[in-house]
């Protein structure tokens, strides 16, 4: 799943500052199978009598497998050798628990509890001085792990319209003021150090940071018509902040409904019916930008589902499946996709054959210019991803 092996990069904190990595999360265990269909192998309807996509639904992409009804715009990318399909991605001994999986996602620790997530330490590498309050973004509530080291600053943006700390204040004295007047309310006696240093470095970066992202929208222009949901609305913000040329090179989001315990056909159909749009929308929005080229996409989810379904939907599995989409993307299949035999199943899931941290060593070193080993705590070889 891993090879040890010898890497070369252009620097330790990035030569390669103008490329951007953009992230999205798939929250809930998205259906491998149903997702990137194997619809020339029996086996696969034999262990999905009522929760498989009919053969003649499947946007096939070759003779043994094609991507479910909904995802059109990823056929386009596909025709446009812009989409890479992992298949099989995952790490060894599966955990089955949401939260657990995510966790080994967001640290690259698959045997240990971990406190760094993996981006935060690529945005320590690429600004060790913390010059930049937005190297990384995450659009959504909350801070994902994977985005998480003490020290770094990350601002998570809920509504890019909207967001800031007391926005309708427009003086910053009056602001600071009200700052550490409600951190005094809610924070004890020492409640406004404690306020201070949780929103980032100091409130000053916090609200550094506010300022600057709320010029994004002012600046925007776009003949790209995003859909109104959550993650359209998302990437769209992720694209505002983008061209106003801010600094910032890890993108986030997350898009969450895939735990398909019931009602999978029309809850699946639902979600990729907004994503791949969505995502479609943003590649595009990035060549009209003349952003593509240095623009590349991470989606991946926790973990897959189970082979078999359960007479409506299907429960946590293993070995799931990974998309990696940009200009400089060379498309196509990498790795191999998981038998569904019984007896080459994992405990009626399917086997990983890839490591997930392959994947990010690729993203890292390739495409990033950082040295992947002190990232994903390991040397692993890497997927050949990128065009020169």
């Amino acid at each position: 799943m891993g090879i040890a092996k010898e890497v070369t990069v252009a620097s330790s904190n990035g030569s390669n500052g103008h490329r951007k990595l953009v992230v999205v999360q798939l929250s809930g265990g998205n259906d491998a199978l149903n997702t990137v269909v194997p619809y020339a192998d029996g086996h696969y309807y034999d262990n999905r009598p009522t929760v498989s996509i009919p053969q003649d639904n499947v946007i096939q992409i070759d003779d043994n497998i094609g991507l479910r009804p909904g995802m059109e715009a990823f056929k386009r990318l596909w025709d446009e050798g812009k989409l890479a399909i992992i298949q099989g991605i995952g790490y060894p001994n599966p955990n089955r628990s949401h939260f657990r999986s995510m966790d080994i996602w967001h640290t690259a620790l698959p045997d240990d509890i971990g406190n760094e997530g993996w981006l935060g330490r690529a945005i320590r590498d690429m600004d060790p001085k913390s010059e930049n309050v937005l190297t990384g973004v995450n659009f959504g509530r909350g801070l994902p792990r994977a985005l998480g080291v003490r020290g770094v600053p990350v601002a998570s943006v809920g509504n890019l319209e909207t967001y800031g700390l007391f926005p309708d204040i427009k003086d910053e004295f009056l602001r600071k003021f009200a700052l550490e007047t409600f951190s005094k309310m809610y924070g004890g006696e020492r409640g406004n150090d404690a306020v201070l240093d949780f929103l980032g470095q100091t409130g000053e970066d916090a609200l550094k940071g506010a300022d600057i992202l709320r010029t994004g929208p002012e600046k925007y222009s776009s003949t790209i018509e995003y859909a109104s949901n959550p993650i359209a609305n998302d990437l769209k913000s992720a694209a505002q902040v983008m061209f106003a040329d801010l600094g910032t090179r890890i993108f986030y989001t997350s898009h969450g409904g895939y735990d398909t315990h019931s009602g999978e056909l029309a809850t699946h159909e639902k979600l990729w019916g907004e994503v791949a749009p969505a995502i479609g929308d943003f590649i595009d929005d990035m060549d009209e930008h003349n952003q593509g080229d240095d623009t590349a996409m991470l989606v991946f989810t926790e973990f897959g589902r189970r082979i078999k379904d359960n007479g409506s939907g299907t429960d946590h599995g293993s070995g799931g499946m990974a998309f990696v989409i940009g200009n400089k993307v060379k498309g196509g299949l990498y790795g191999e996709y998981p038998s569904l035999k019984d007896e080459d199943q994992l405990e009626g899931d399917l086997h990983a054959n890839n490591d997930f941290r392959i994947t990010y060593t690729s993203l890292l070193e390739d495409w990033l210019g950082l040295e992947a080993a002190p990232i994903v705590n390991g040397q692993f070889e890497s997927f050949d991803l990128f065009k020169n």
